[in-house]
Formats: C-alpha cells, sequence, structure tokens
C-alpha cells in the first residue's frame, strides 16, 4: 500500500516546512480585504505562518505578508489579524 503524500507549506515567519495542518493560513480576497482562514479554502492569494507569535512578528517586521500579496498592510490589519489569531488559540506559544 502507498504512503499518502503529506502537503507540505513553509511558513512566511520562520522559513520552515511544516505539513499544512499545523500552520494557519491568512487569505487576501478578490476586494483586497485581509483575513485569517481558519479553514484553509477560502478562495484568494494566501500565504501560511505558524501559530505563535514570534512567527507573526517576524512576518510582520520584515514585511512578508505585503511582498507575499503584493500590497501596503496598515497597523491596524496586522493588529487586527494577531488579535485573530490569539483568539482562535489562546495556547498559541510565545
Amino acid at each position: 500500500m502507498r504512503k499518502r503524500k503529506v502537503p507540505m507549506r513553509k511558513c512566511i515567519g520562520c522559513d520552515e516546512s511544516k505539513p499544512k495542518k499545523e500552520l494557519v493560513r491568512i487569505v487576501r480576497d478578490q476586494e483586497g480585504n485581509i483575513k485569517v482562514d481558519f479553514t484553509g479554502k477560502a478562495s484568494g492569494r494566501g500565504a501560511y505562518i505558524c501559530w505563535n507569535t514570534h512567527c507573526f512578528d517576524s512576518a510582520r517586521k520584515g514585511k512578508k505578508l505585503q511582498k507575499s500579496f503584493e500590497m501596503n498592510i496598515t497597523d491596524e490589519t496586522y493588529e487586527r489579524l494577531r488579535q485573530e489569531l490569539s483568539e482562535k488559540m489562546p495556547n498559541a506559544k510565545e
């Protein structure tokens, strides 16, 4: 019996490849809205990040979300994304 291939994705914060299920997807929809996609099925351009604040802060500092989505992202948007992540995963690693 053949083993199933596990889809791998790279975290934009730490640049580590991990199984897709271990990462959370941030997506930019066609209207340009940026949101956290907990299902991983929302349409739009996506970027993956680990479930910890260190990777989120690293991605923010390096402007990696802006590069991935090819648009400017406001501080308010970053704060909203960080809050959504911390609310959904309160036991996220610091």
